[in-house]
């Protein structure tokens, strides 16, 4: 286990602070859309009041629109916080050196965006990261390193891994509230234990069910979104050249054999919907999932496949989902993935996994309804198909490399 926030004395330290205020930017005047992830590590901030406070992010990555600096990210922060928030145009040079130098505790500074270095865009283990020019110039700014960035926790980049390495390091508490709801699934949630997988991401929700079902954790998987569309493939249904196509531009053709042995391994425990909508002639039309028209893209689920749905909800204890039903984005099509967002609050204990359903949930109005919705669309996946996060091993790595760390 790594140590939790509360577990190390900041008090008149230089804590530097990996978050995650990676946000939607208005493309030309790059003015911020959503301070959702801001909002997210408000509460670690604010619990760093007596200690220099030094904030990692990166916006974006090279060679995006996108990709750019972090002073409007330092201003929102600001009227987040009710604090002022320095920011610093640089990184590791004297300029980030002197502003650290003179910081005083209570202060809170944003450094550039750390991807603006290109050590920090490398996938590296944690002891090559702790040996790059980047980690090392990085962590003689501080004295503890706190990782609070759970959206990121997936990424095995230098700041993400290398800083444990030199750092006495610990969990934020965004953080924390990640792993324990997430782990508690694992654990002790209510059941029986349902998961709503969905998306495009076919390969990583596959591999959700295989690591959930094997281990007993879920009682029931239902299947939306093309990941359904592979089990249609599976069962031996047609589901109509533009849907097929899809799946080919995807590279998920190999996910169908797949597909077909987490039907036979677990019958008793597979969900798929029987009616779907697609596109015909520019409207939603619906048919069951044994008369797909050949030349209509599948949008949605059907409608009369909601019942089923809310009977498996309302019988739930626990309901984990990931991904939507279908093309959301278009009006005619976001019935499926809306309707499921609501009925999933039947569970007294319900997650959302980040990601566009989170999104969508934040636009309904229910995201304070939920048990907990994931900040980290992928690193909540892959959390949850089983794989030790980077972020989560190097914290584990720390704790016993420091463990004999005097304060």
């Amino acid at each position: 286990m790594f140590l939790t926030f509360n577990e190390v004395s900041t008090k008149d330290k230089r804590v530097l602070v990996r978050v995650d205020f990676n946000s939607p930017i208005e493309p030309g005047a790059g003015a911020i859309l959503d301070d959702k992830r801001f909002r997210e590590h408000v509460q670690t901030i604010q619990a760093l009041e007596s200690s220099v406070c030094i904030l990692l992010t990166h916006q974006s990555r090279p060679g995006k629109m996108d990709f750019t600096s972090l002073e409007l990210h330092a201003a929102r922060l600001e009227q987040l916080l009710r604090r002022p928030v320095t920011f610093i145009s640089d990184i590791i040079g004297s300029a980030a050196y002197e502003a650290v130098s003179k910081a005083q505790s209570g202060d809170v500074l944003m450094l550039e965006n750390i991807r603006f270095n290109a050590e920090e865009n490398l996938t590296l283990s944690s002891e090559c990261a702790a040996k790059t020019y980047f980690i090392k110039k990085l962590a003689g700014l501080g004295d503890i390193y706190i990782n609070d960035a759970f959206g990121t926790a997936h990424r095995s980049q230098p700041s993400i891994v290398g800083l444990p390495e030199l750092l006495r390091s610990a969990a934020g508490l965004l953080m924390e509230r990640e792993i324990k709801n997430l782990s508690r699934i694992f654990t002790d949630a209510p059941r029986p234990i349902t998961f709503v997988l969905g998306g495009t991401k076919a390969d990583d929700s596959l591999a959700v069910a295989e690591n959930v079902l094997k281990g007993g954790i879920a009682d029931t998987v239902l299947f939306i979104g093309v990941i359904a569309n592979l089990f249609f493939i599976a069962q031996g249904h047609d589901i109509g050249k533009p849907s097929r196509e899809l799946i080919t531009k995807l590279g998920y053709e190999k996910e169908i054999e797949r597909a077909r042995h987490i039907l036979e391994t677990y019958p008793d425990n597979i969900c798929i919907p029987t009616h779907i909508a697609v596109q015909e002639n520019g409207e939603r039309a619906e048919y069951q999932v044994t008369q797909i028209p050949e030349n209509c893209p599948i949008f949605d689920i059907g409608t009369e496949s909601l019942p089923a749905c809310i009977e498996l909800f309302r019988s739930s204890g626990t309901i984990v989902l990931n991904g939507p039903a279908g093309v959301f984005e278009q009006a005619d099509y976001a019935f499926g993935t809306t309707e499921i967002i609501k009925y999933a609050l039947l569970a007294p204990f319900s997650v959302v996994g980040g990601g566009h359903t989170a999104a969508v949930t934040e636009r309904l109005g229910l995201a304070d309804k939920f048990s907990h919705i994931s900040t980290g669309g992928g690193a909540c996946i892959e959390f949850l198909s089983g794989t030790k996060l980077p972020a989560i091993a190097a914290l584990e790595r720390s704790k016993e490399k420091f463990k004999d760390y005097i304060e």
